[in-house]
């Protein structure tokens, strides 16, 4: 693994942030080998604790039904509505946060100071949405705050730069700016295209962890950070996590990997893909 910051990183947190935030999606972290944990067990049940069933991931390349693949925005911005986690996919005791959603027609782009901004879609982006989840704290455990954002694209190959170019911001901005006073660092992240360290789930896939940080100076708090990005086709999906006092990471994985797995098992069955 290298350390990186991966532009959809920003995300999850910024549930709460200005139209300007980022959207990135967390991962779950990889294993001792490098592989990624979103998968699914042969019986189809996810891995989180409590996750509903979903259809267990195709070891083969994944196949849209090209009849189904959007090709215009409005096709686009339906296909993310479907596939997006709402706050009651999540599981019990999620709710929506303040900022529930990105601003239609936009997408978060990492600018060349090294800031997360919202812009108009680009060129072979047909749309991009970015729903933005909390689980409320307790007495003794602080509010984890999730991201899930569905990017569908013009083509497979543009998808396909979309996740490579997350690997290319991480060099170019080792930290990112999500609002004045907050950041993401030490980040760490790893590529694992199909068929690679345990990747039978997606055609593509990055995955990210690092530390949330707000404020400054000795007052600065510090909270995990999960980000992933999983590519099936023409679509691109990111799960991102910020997590809290009284989490575990095995905790908060469990979440990536439902939102992972459940969008995933969304796009099959919206695009009516089949086995390559």
């Amino acid at each position: 693994m290298r350390a990186a910051a991966s532009g959809a990183a920003a995300a999850v947190f910024l549930g709460g942030c200005s139209a300007g935030a980022a959207e990135r999606a967390d991962k779950p972290r990889p294993t001792a080998s490098g592989a990624a944990t979103p998968s699914a067990s042969a019986s189809g049940q996810l891995s989180a604790e409590g996750a509903e069933p979903t259809a267990t991931p195709s070891a083969t390349p994944f196949t849209a039904d090209p009849d189904r693949v959007p090709r215009g925005r409005e096709d686009g911005t339906a296909l993310a509505e479907a596939v997006a986690m709402r706050p009651q996919d999540w599981g019990s005791g999620f709710e929506a946060q303040p900022l529930a959603r990105s601003a239609e027609g936009t997408i978060a782009l990492l600018d060349e100071e090294c800031r997360w901004q919202r812009r108009a879609l680009p060129d072979g982006v047909l749309a991009s949405l970015s729903l933005y989840s909390q689980l409320p704290g307790t007495a003794k455990r602080g509010t984890v705050r999730v991201t899930a954002t569905v990017t569908v694209h013009t083509a497979v190959l543009d998808a396909d730069d979309h996740v490579s170019a997350t690997l290319e911001e991480a060099l170019r901005c080792p930290e990112q700016q999500v609002r004045a006073d907050e950041r993401i660092a030490e980040l760490m992240s790893v590529g694992t295209p199909r068929g690679m360290r345990g990747n039978n789930y997606a055609d593509d896939s990055v995955l990210e962890t690092g530390v949330y940080l707000t404020g400054t100076g000795t007052g600065t708090g510090k909270a995990d950070y999960r980000w992933m990005i999983t590519r099936l086709g023409p679509v691109t999906m990111t799960v991102s996590i910020k997590g809290a006092e009284g989490w575990t990471v095995n905790e908060l994985e469990q979440f990536m990997t439902r939102g992972t797995t459940t969008m995933l098992g969304r796009v099959e069955h919206e695009l009516g893909g089949g086995e390559g």
